[in-house]
């Protein structure tokens, strides 16, 4: 954020698995590595909203309900909650703008449980950009992959982003985190969907 800013402004965090919907002209923040965020709008109805994600969907073999696991966490399932929260703030989808941050390839794809094929920011940033084109929400403004981590914060008084980039070297912090988050999600799938699919 810039040095301008105002500290009076009300301010929110996200974090992995998270997303926030609004009408108050307030500054929604998070730190990306592998994950993404979508910061999405409808300008006329001034409503914004951001979502962050890790995995793009869930394994569509799980046995277990959508309702019942950690929704947030899959982009597929993200993008429905922050798109469904904004609908519920008066927005409409011939308004909605987009503005997509993150999917850099911070995490080591060894980590244990991942297939070696499967790069997490790779496919992030893949599935975010098909899931807008095909819902017709346009993107106009996007920082996706390489591999350096990112620090957005998405203003709602003019919709604007501001990033700072995180040096790879800088980035372990954020990578550490992911890969729990990545664990934690892998042993959620574990339990509820038969070893052949893995």
């Amino acid at each position: 954020m810039p040095p301008s800013a105002d500290n009076q402004i009300q301010k929110h965090f996200l974090h992995p698995g998270d997303h926030y919907v609004t009408r108050e002209p307030m500054v929604l923040s998070t730190l990306l590595g592998s994950c993404v965020s979508v910061c999405l709008f409808d300008p006329v109805a001034r409503v914004m909203g951001m979502n962050h994600f890790l995995l793009p969907t869930r394994n569509s073999s799980g046995l277990e309900p959508v309702i019942a696991s950690d929704a947030g966490r899959y982009g597929l399932w993200a993008m429905e909650l922050l798109i469904n929260g904004l609908f519920n703030l008066g927005a409409r989808r011939e308004h909605l703008r987009a503005k997509a941050f993150g999917g850099a390839n911070v995490l080591n794809t060894s980590v244990r449980n991942l297939p070696d094929r499967f790069i997490i920011g790779t496919a992030n940033v893949q599935f975010v950009r098909n899931f807008l084109e095909k819902d017709g929400i346009p993107l106009i403004a996007q920082d996706l992959g390489g591999d350096s981590g990112r620090q957005i914060h998405f203003h709602g008084a003019d919709f604007s982003v501001y990033l700072r980039r995180i040096p790879r070297r800088n980035a372990e912090q954020i990578a550490a985190q992911e890969r729990a988050y990545l664990q934690r999600a892998l042993q959620t799938q574990q339990r509820s969907v038969p070893a052949e699919f893995f």
